[in-house]
């Protein structure tokens, strides 16, 4: 009886010396309401694990190409996938035209065999109206996540008081109606073109004062990653991301973020910032990086692995890209030079 008594202890401290078994993969803060992620994610074992992005899909959708993304991504079988904004054309505050937007890219979205993790852009949470709906549908509009000792920061760089706000989409819809209008031309001299914001956005003091709070709840994670819509560490004065920055510190960290539709790697700090092409968004055919792409990022000990891969060249076992994509332009500089444009 003493030896089985003896054995149950040794099993029991045994246990409690290797928490890491018994670690949520996936942890949170929401307690209830429509979460930012479809599904949650779980995780393996050796607490290795990949992820997917998608970037931009968004001013101007080109038909077919996100399609194709979701299946080239369930060949790659990431444990989840994000987004970096832009799910949606938006420019309207009308309900049913919003929901026919997002149902349309969830119904899309639903197709991919891992949980999506949501990113609003400027074409999804420009307006109050449009953000209303948004946290009706996905709930935050800025949250985190810590999955296998990472930290996942999301952020919404369209944080601006609710009087700015008015202003940028006013300005914003004024501009748009100028690019559809008889002179295009005029649109460098509007008032939203000329705005820093249309840029580089801003995050605002609630905001800021979270993810401070965050990053210090969280002082002994492998890694973080940042993740924006635009390129708020690009602007200038308050409302940057130089508060976020400093309460990172020394830690190891990678940011990535959208929005140009143009791909861009910068070193600052000894830090990666990264961003995105598209997955279907318009392109300027004059920009050779500017193309439709998946971000695999492999996460292990040794730290993230990022790959970038180019939807023209990730094909299925029968050597073609799934759903007859040999169909579409994934370079629109390309095709043009292809067709001799």
């Amino acid at each position: 009886m003493r030896v089985y008594t003896l054995l149950l202890f040794v099993v029991a401290l045994v246990s409690c010396q290797n928490p890491k078994e018994k670690a949520q993969p996936f942890v949170h803060n929401i307690d209830g309401g429509p979460t930012p992620w479809s599904y949650e994610p779980t995780g393996k074992p050796d607490r290795s694990f990949t992820f997917a992005i998608i970037s931009d899909l968004n001013g101007g959708e080109r038909d077919g190409i996100f399609e194709v993304a979701i299946e080239q991504i369930n060949l790659l079988q990431p444990e989840f996938i994000l987004s970096v904004g832009d799910l949606v054309n938006g420019e309207t505050e009308e309900i049913p035209e919003l929901e026919r937007q997002f149902d349309s890219f969830d119904q899309r979205a639903a197709k991919a065999n891992a949980p999506l993790f949501h990113v609003g852009g400027n074409h999804d949470l420009t307006s109050s109206g449009m953000r209303d709906f948004w946290v009706k549908r996905y709930g935050k509009k800025y949250y985190h996540f810590v999955y296998q000792d990472v930290l996942f920061l999301v952020l919404d760089t369209e944080d601006y008081t609710e009087e700015f706000r008015e202003r940028i989409h006013h300005a914003r819809s004024e501009a748009i109606a100028i690019l559809d209008g008889d002179h295009p031309e005029e649109y460098p001299q509007t008032e939203y073109f000329n705005m820093p914001e249309r840029k580089t956005g801003k995050i605002e003091e609630e905001q800021n004062a979270y993810f401070e709070k965050v990053i210090a709840a969280n002082p002994n994670v492998k890694h973080t990653f940042v993740f924006m819509h635009k390129p708020v560490w690009q602007r200038e004065g308050e409302g940057n991301l130089s508060r976020i920055e400093k309460a990172l510190g020394e830690r190891e960290y990678t940011v990535i973020n959208g929005h140009f539709h143009s791909y861009s790697h910068t070193v600052k700090n000894g830090h990666d910032y990264i961003m995105l092409a598209t997955t279907g968004g318009a392109q300027n055919d004059e920009d050779e990086n500017a193309f439709d792409h998946i971000t695999l990022v492999s996460y292990s000990d040794e730290g993230p692995a990022i790959a970038n891969i180019r939807m023209d060249g990730l094909l299925n076992k029968a050597g073609k890209i799934p759903l007859n994509g040999e169909q579409y332009c994934y370079q629109a500089s390309a095709c043009k030079e292809a067709v001799g444009g």
